[in-house]
């Protein structure tokens, strides 16, 4: 059976060992209802739970986004995980020896590319933080890094270390231990020769952040100049290890935090998240330099549902905190921003006024998005002039317009005394405003920015599909056959691969392969298998449909019945289009034949 190459034994005792309502509930709050457990769905903004766990099936599914699956599509789903990575997490858990990696990278090039990578940028680290600490080439970084006021405590939490200034220092003890040079070039540690033949390494005299994944395996590398070398920071490229835009520095380690706390403060580069942690900041992040993505967006949403944005004080900080802030709120966050005085960025501040000062007066007394917003926009009007005073309120009533009755009156009467403007005639505009936005407002349960159990999502809940008889007739057949053996042997026979929908064809031959291993049928075992997020979706959709109390063989018969019909159902419809097209084109003869041709096809319908 097809587990990615992992055994069966070990997924058999994974699935043994933990029960989907402790793995989910660690994410979601579940509530009984019945033989069922329910809750706010993780994946999209909801006010009333379609989020529904079985714990008899082991599987769980949203009727409101149509996301479903046992506990490993639920953790490649909200953590972001390979299959082979939920497997390994839930066996840790467990205390079930992993001992599946090698075996499955011998005969997988790709996989064994990966965890060469990943040993390389191991050993790199290692040799990187060892001249740092213990070599006199690396005694001025660390001079650097000292008068910096980092620690040896904080650079060893961090793995800082420093690339030394030579051109091949990595790459003769990459050689040495028998690595392949052309594939640590794809994966970012040296770079060929410009002027012939050889490598030469990626970073050189440079303070080094190893950039880690969320299992905490390194990936990447930050590299920080010491001398007046551009650019400044240097990160490793982009391999497939590394995707800057879906990575955040620091992850793994705040992660803990994040999930206690509910809230993740995001900053720009290495140095802040370092000396924030070392300050008391242990859910602090970085996006290493680069502009936040929507990528990084959803890792954010799914772990975190209140953010922090807390970027230099310079004119490029608050303009990238400004971009944030729609991005973070269209993933379902509540945004708040730190507000840095003299341009100075969080290291800055931490070192000239104290950890403890940063973290009352910046961190703690960051303000609401909205009030940032109103803040930002300011710098582009010239408040001492009447007429961009007036311009400047009508911008902000239309940003407020968007905010809870609650908000609006508190922002509103700031407004209306911050300008010496009566609060009627403004409550008035903005009425006017909300008026003309309605119209073109559609009524739905998602809203903009809605609060759901911490996790949100911009998908939209689908309105439930209508489906034609032979669709509907398809879906129940596969239901009866995931919980009963016989049927699928039964269906198997009569039926084979004569599903009209493909995906349905799919899971049925998933179906016979399940019951060729096993006797006993088992909804979450058989979903293992696919290892495809539309297919589990789509299982788990149709084995919440349940075992069809009372389904005899003349139901599966009619089922079957119903399902071979519609092939002939269409070849129906296809000749009386050719009919027509004959008499159209003035050759009744062929006219005639067809139609002899659809009343034999009828007949076989009448009497199948």
């Amino acid at each position: 059976m097809g587990y990615g190459r992992i055994p069966d034994e070990v997924i058999e005792a994974v699935l043994q060992r933990h029960d989907i309502a402790d793995v989910i509930g660690k994410y979601v709050h579940l509530t009984k209802q019945g033989h069922y457990l329910k809750g706010l769905c993780p994946f999209h903004s909801e006010k009333s739970p379609s989020f529904t766990v079985t714990p008899e099936k082991q599987i769980y599914h949203c009727f409101g986004c149509g996301a479903g699956g046992n506990m490993f599509q639920f953790l490649r789903e909200i953590e972001g995980y390979t299959f082979a990575e939920a497997v390994r997490h839930l066996a840790e858990e467990a205390d079930i020896p992993v001992t599946w990696e090698e075996s499955l990278s011998a005969d997988n090039p790709q996989q064994k590319d990966r965890s060469k990578m990943l040993e390389a940028n191991e050993k790199a680290a290692k040799l990187y933080r060892y001249i740092l600490m213990n070599t006199d080439q690396g005694k001025n970084a660390l001079d650097y890094v000292r008068n910096r006021q980092m620690s040896d405590k904080l650079i060893d939490t961090f793995q800082i270390g420093y690339a030394p200034a030579m051109w091949d220092t990595l790459v003769q003890q990459l050689q040495k231990a028998g690595y392949d040079l052309p594939l640590m070039e794809r994966g970012g540690l040296v770079s060929a020769r410009s002027e012939g033949d050889g490598y030469i390494d990626k970073f050189r005299d440079r303070v080094i952040f190893p950039i880690w994944d969320a299992q905490g395996k390194v990936i990447a590398f930050g590299g920080r100049a010491l001398g007046d070398v551009q650019p400044k920071y240097l990160n490793s490229p982009e391999t497939m290890l590394f995707n800057k835009s879906r990575v955040l520095y620091n992850f793994h380690q705040a992660r803990p935090q994040i999930r206690k706390t509910n809230t993740m403060v995001l900053f720009e580069g290495y140095m802040d998240v370092v000396k924030a942690w070392e300050a008391g900041v242990r859910n602090g992040v970085g996006t290493m330099g680069t502009a936040l993505t929507p990528e990084h967006a959803e890792l954010i949403r799914r772990n975190a549902g209140r953010i922090v944005i807390c970027y230099d004080g310079d004119s490029a900080g608050q303009n990238a905190a400004y971009k944030a802030i729609p991005l973070l709120e269209q993933a379902g966050c509540e945004v708040k921003v730190a507000m840095l005085p003299d341009a100075k960025d969080p290291d800055e501040y931490i070192t000239a006024y104290g950890s403890e000062r940063f973290v009352r007066e910046i961190i703690d007394y960051a303000v609401p998005s909205i009030k940032y917003r109103l803040h930002y926009i300011r710098r582009h009007f010239r408040l001492q002039e009447e007429g961009d005073r007036i311009r400047y309120q009508q911008t902000a009533l239309k940003m407020i317009a968007d905010l809870s009755s609650i908000e609006r009156e508190h922002y509103l009467k700031q407004l209306a005394g911050e300008f010496e403007t009566s609060y009627e005639s403004l409550k008035q505009d903005l009425a006017n405003l909300r008026m003309k936005s309605e119209k073109n407002r559609t009524v739905r349960d998602n809203i903009d920015v809605p609060w759901n159990n911490g996790r949100h999502n911009r998908k939209e809940t689908p309105k439930a599909p209508l489906y034609p008889a032979y669709h509907n007739a398809e879906r129940q057949l596969l239901a009866v056959m995931m919980h009963d053996r016989d049927v699928s042997a039964y269906v198997e026979e009569r039926l084979g691969d004569e599903f009209n929908v493909d995906a349905h064809a799919v899971l049925a031959a998933y179906l016979y392969a399940f019951y060729a291993q096993n006797s006993t049928p088992s909804v979450s075992r058989y979903m293992a298998m696919i290892q495809d997020d539309k297919l589990e979706n789509l299982a788990s959709s149709i084995a919440m449909m349940g075992a069809h109390h009372g389904v005899n063989e003349i139901v599966i018969d009619d089922f079957i019945k119903e399902i071979k019909k519609y092939p002939k159902q269409q070849e129906i419809s296809r000749k009386k289009e050719e009919m027509i097209r004959a008499e159209r084109s003035g050759d009744p003869l062929r006219a005639a034949q067809i139609l002899s041709e659809i009343i034999a096809l009828e007949k076989q319908l009448k009497f199948s």
